[in-house]
């Protein structure tokens, strides 16, 4: 499902940010990818979702070697991904089932089907009720379960989180764990990227990172 093959990415400004990585996630994983800040991990998360290539070595999303995705089908594999972002990047302006809409509305999702795709990903993360909302009217916790929403309305065969729970409070961000664990049994592949140890003490798989380097778990 994703695989770094001896994967190096380093910056003209700022150098090497991982150095020779290898590791392979399988189809229906759920991971954690753990490391301080500054290890790497925001890294293998723009690889993984290409927006980023690497310098050195090769990484396969689904299959496909990113080096030989041309520039015009990038968008067309990335609609088998699905990200969470750390600060949410709702619209303020749009309800709850508009910004999930608009993720189907920019993949040219049929007219017809785009309302009752919104519902069923908000069902699925325990916001039906709450669709008309606004995101200043809704917790934090509800605004990140409606970024997963958005994240999920186009059936991705792998969801990334970038620190879902960074900016929520303990019981909140062990509520949003625990749907993600539940989306992992319904088929998604989950890879959830966090600095937080204590988030991933119970995971199956957890792959570790320090210094731009994989340091346990890579497989």
């Amino acid at each position: 499902m994703i695989r770094f093959s001896r994967v190096t990415k380093d910056y003209p400004r700022t150098g090497v940010a991982i150095a020779n990585v290898s590791f392979r996630l399988g189809r229906g994983e759920f991971a954690f990818l753990t490391g301080p800040s500054g290890s790497g991990k925001s890294t293998i998360l723009k690889l993984s979702y290409l927006d980023e290539f690497p310098t050195q070595g090769d990484v396969w999303v689904t299959g496909q070697n990113t080096r030989e995705v041309k520039p015009r089908d990038v968008s067309m594999l990335r609609r088998k991904l699905g990200i969470v972002f750390q600060d949410f990047r709702l619209l303020e302006n749009r309800t709850a089932e508009q910004n999930v809409a608009f993720a189907l509305e920019v993949t040219g999702a049929a007219r017809a089907a785009i309302g009752p795709k919104v519902a069923r990903v908000l069902t699925q993360v325990g916001l039906a009720s709450k669709g008309t909302a606004y995101p200043k009217e809704l917790s934090g916790g509800e605004q990140q379960r409606v970024a997963i929403a958005r994240a999920l309305a186009n059936r991705p065969e792998v969801l990334f989180a970038d620190e879902p729970t960074g900016e929520l409070d303990r019981r909140t961000g062990e509520e949003i764990i625990a749907l993600f664990d539940r989306l992992n049994h319904d088929g998604t592949t989950m890879v959830i990227v966090t600095h937080d140890a204590k988030v991933a003490h119970s995971a199956r798989r957890v792959v570790e990172m320090a210094d731009g380097l994989v340091v346990s778990g890579g497989r």
